[in-house]
C-alpha cells in the first residue's frame, strides 16, 4: 500500500479534531517522493551520480543496461528500497545472491562509487535506493533514451531475502499471461508491461537463460518453433548444448544495437528474434502484439512511454519519512 493511501486511511479512521487530521495528512504528504528532494540538503547529488555513471559507461558501455536492471530488480522485490544492494550475511542469503541476480546483475560498483563521494559531501543524507533510481535514469539517457525527472526521498530497507526474487521477478521463460499477472501485482497495466520489457533493447544474457529454446524446448521438438531458424543457428554457434552449458558466455539481448536504447527490440520480436520466451511471447496475444508493432514503428512514442513507466516503477512500495534508514554503506545496514 502506498504512503498516500496509508495517510488517507489514517485520516479517515482517526476520531480527532479535523485540524489534527489535516496536520497529520499534511505531514504524510510532505514525506512523499518529489523532484528536487535534495535541492537544499545535497544540491550536487544528481551531478555526482551522473559523473559516476558516465565514468563507468566510458569504460564499459554495457554497465548502463546493468544499472537499469539493478533498479528494476530492486523495485520489484520489496519495493524501491535498495534491498538488492545488501550483501548476504552468515544467517541469510540476500537478493543479490539469488539465481535470478547472481552472476547476471551488475553495476554495484557504480552505486558504491557514487555513495562514497556523496557520503563525503553530504554524510547521512542520500539513500542508496535514490542513487540506484538516479543511476538508472542516467543510463537510459547515456544510451540514447529519453530523459526524465527522478522523484527522490526513498529510504533504504533493512531486509533482503534471496527467496523473495522467486515470485517477484519475471522468468525468461514466462508467457504473456504470467507476465501480465506479475506486472499487475506491481500496479502496472499490460501495456506498461510491454513498455518496460523494452528495456531489453540494451544488455546481455547468459546462455543458460535461453538455452532450452535451442536444445530442449519440449518433448516434441528440441528447438522452439517460434524462433527464427537463422537466429537460432547464430545462437547455437555461441552457446553450447547441455544443462548450464556456457554459463559464462553472454550474448546481446538485442543483436542489432545492443548498447542503444531504441526500438530494435520490438522489430526483433516481429522478426521472431526475441531472445527469451518472455520477449517472443509478446506477439502471441493480439493486444500486446499491437503494441509491439506500434512501438517498432514509433521510437519517440516508446521513449516517452518508457520514461513515464520508469517514473511509475520508481514509486513501488517506497519507504519514506521515518521508515527505513539512510545507509552509510549500500551493502550493509547501519
Amino acid at each position: 500500500m502506498g504512503l498516500i493511501r496509508k495517510c488517507l486511511l489514517f485520516s479517515t479512521k482517526t476520531n480527532v479534531l479535523s485540524i489534527l487530521v489535516l496536520l497529520s495528512l499534511s505531514s504524510c504528504l510532505e514525506a512523499q517522493l518529489k523532484i528536487g528532494y535534495y535541492m537544499q540538503s545535497c544540491p550536487m547529488v544528481e551531478y555526482v551520480i551522473k559523473d559516476a555513471v558516465r565514468q563507468a559507461f566510458f569504460q564499459n558501455r554495457g554497465v548502463a543496461a546493468g544499472l537499469v536492471r539493478l533498479h528494476f530488480h530492486d523495485c520489484f522485490v520489496r519495493g524501491c528500497d535498495g534491498s538488492v544492494l545488501l550483501d548476504s550475511t552468515p544467517g541469510n542469503t540476500a537478493e543479490k545472491d539469488s539465481p535470478a541476480n547472481n552472476p547476471s546483475l551488475r553495476g554495484f560498483e557504480v552505486i558504491d562509487n557514487a555513495k562514497t563521494r556523496l557520503e563525503y559531501m553530504c554524510p547521512g543524507v542520500v539513500s542508496c535506493a535514490d542513487i540506484t533510481a538516479y543511476a538508472a535514469r542516467d543510463s537510459v539517457e547515456m544510451t540514447g533514451g529519453m530523459g526524465y525527472d527522478v522523484e527522490a526521498g526513498r529510504k533504504d530497507g533493512r531486509v533482503s531475502i534471496a527467496s523473495d526474487t522467486n515470485t517477484n521477478l519475471p522468468s525468461p521463460s514466462a508467457d504473456v499471461n504470467s507476465l501480465t499477472t506479475l506486472f499487475a501485482t506491481k500496479g502496472f497495466t499490460q501495456a506498461e508491461m510491454v513498455i518496460l520489457s523494452g528495456a531489453h533493447t540494451i544488455g546481455r544474457a547468459h546462455c543458460p537463460t535461453f538455452g532450452q529454446r535451442l536444445y530442449a524446448f519440449n518433448a516434441q521438438t528440441t528447438q522452439d518453433p517460434s524462433i527464427d531458424p537463422s537466429y537460432a543457428s547464430q545462437l547455437k554457434s555461441i552457446c553450447p548444448a547441455g544443462m548450464n552449458a556456457g554459463a559464462n558466455i553472454v550474448v546481446p539481448m538485442d543483436p542489432v544495437s545492443p548498447t542503444i536504447s531504441d526500438t530494435a527490440y520490438y522489430r526483433n520480436i516481429l522478426a521472431n528474434r526475441g531472445l527469451f520466451t518472455s520477449d517472443q511471447t509478446l506477439i502471441s496475444d493480439s493486444g500486446t502484439a499491437s503494441l509491439v508493432t506500434q512501438y517498432a514503428r514509433n521510437p519517440f512514442l516508446w521513449g516517452r512511454d518508457f520514461a513515464n513507466a520508469m517514473v511509475k516503477m520508481g514509486r513501488i512500495d517506497v519507504l519514506t519519512g521515518d521508515q527505513g534508514e539512510i545507509r552509510s554503506n549500500c551493502w550493509v545496514i547501519n
